[in-house]
């Protein structure tokens, strides 16, 4: 059975062909924000409709007919894709208006709307953009996504299939808690993801080319500077290194804890509160959320087991007697003492353990316990969720 994987290479486009991947962004562009506008006043935007709504406006409206009608109606697929999702949990997560300063352009184009002649990309319209191949491709892919990164650099990423590998068998198990001094704590202390702090390294070159930015900056309604426009680069660029560094580095970790264990147990710690707590620079700096995303993907594809356990009650709860503490810890409290069994162990390590039983109970849970994964586009796909880890009772009164 083969995978289907996406290749990136890094495109070196002409000036003719920024001009013409742009203008088509830019059509695009448009015709997401009509969709939203078409929400927004209570229309149902399906794929059809918008389809339809499209043929009609490509007709009498010349602009729109100089673009690539396969690059316009796979935006207009990915929208109705995007609402449907929203809908599924709830009406978060709507698709929002794309502005023309701060959106970034992202083309897709599917098979019979690109090809690859000369080593080279062919785009509609006559476009030729240089690939640079850092490496082959393993088959003729089935679609390519064109977009631009905020350093501007333009990438080609190419969905294709790739023959499966069977990964080597594995029988350990591990649970991973996650944290800010301890980026992963696992139940194996050789295999925790230590703090890297990539973006604590740079951030005294950040901070000058942000004052160069504050400096630089000029008032609301005129054209940026070049001197602007050259300190809010290398302010991105700082940015996008640390990125790179942490993923990485998650890469690296993720590939000996999937290589070593068969069943993974991994805390469902979604850190998006933290970004409103003193701790926001560290948790950021930590990506936690790009580690978790990696275990989760690669895990599922290598057929491991990964199970993910809801982070309530996990820390109260003793890794030895399953009993629960009656009131929780404070963040200061790293050390977890047990007042019915004496069992005592590091709050993060204790938790980790926590973690790792809970998928016992799943293997002895009935249907109503389990939660298969989200849809494809949450990080959980492929994954089976939890309950919360139950405890016993301590006996007293």
């Amino acid at each position: 059975m083969d995978d289907v994987v996406r290749y990136t290479y890094r495109l070196r486009p002409g000036a003719h062909a920024v001009a013409a991947l742009e203008s088509e962004w830019h059509r695009c562009r448009f015709l997401w924000n009509e969709a939203v506008n078409q929400q927004l006043s209570g229309a149902n935007p399906s794929f059809v409709r918008l389809s339809k709504m499209l043929t009609e406006a490509r007709a009498r409206t010349a602009w729109l007919r100089e673009g690539s009608q396969v690059a316009q109606q796979q935006l207009l697929r990915n929208y109705a894709a995007a609402l449907d999702h929203s809908f599924k949990i709830k009406g978060r997560g709507r698709p929002k208006f794309k502005p023309r300063k701060t959106s970034l352009p992202s083309l897709e184009y599917t098979a019979r709307g690109f090809s690859i002649r000369d080593r080279r990309l062919r785009l509609p319209k006559g476009v030729s953009v240089p690939v640079v191949w850092s490496r082959e491709l393993p088959s003729t892919p089935t679609s390519v996504r064109v977009y631009r990164d905020s350093l501007g650099h333009w990438y080609a990423s190419f969905v294709t299939r790739r023959p499966s590998k069977p990964s080597p068998a594995a029988t350990g198990a591990i649970g991973v808690d996650w944290g800010v001094t301890t980026t992963a704590i696992t139940t194996s202390p050789a295999y925790d993801l230590p703090y890297g702090g990539y973006r604590r390294r740079c951030a005294a070159e950040l901070a000058r080319a942000q004052r160069k930015m504050a400096r630089r900056r000029r008032p609301r309604g005129h054209t940026p500077s070049k001197g602007y426009l050259r300190a809010r680069r290398e302010a991105a660029r700082l940015h996008k290194k640390a990125s790179r560094q942490n993923t990485h580095a998650a890469r690296v970790w993720v590939r000996r804890v999937v290589a070593d264990h068969h069943t993974i147990a991994v805390e469902d710690f979604k850190p998006r509160f933290l970004a409103k707590s003193t701790m926001a620079r560290k948790a950021a700096d930590a990506a936690i959320g790009s580690a978790k995303r990696e275990l989760i993907e690669r895990g599922t594809r290598a057929g491991r087991k990964v199970v993910l356990v809801p982070p309530a009650y996990t820390t109260m709860t003793c890794a030895s007697c399953s009993v629960r503490a009656k009131r929780p810890l404070a963040l200061g409290e790293r050390v977890f003492r047990c007042e019915f069994c004496g069992h005592t162990a590091d709050r993060d390590r204790n938790a980790a353990r926590v973690i790792l039983a809970a998928t016992v109970e799943l293997n002895r849970a009935g249907v109503d316990d389990v939660g298969h994964c989200l849809p494809p586009s949450v990080d959980a796909c492929g994954a089976v969720r939890a309950g919360n880890p139950r405890s016993k009772p301590s006996g007293r009164g």
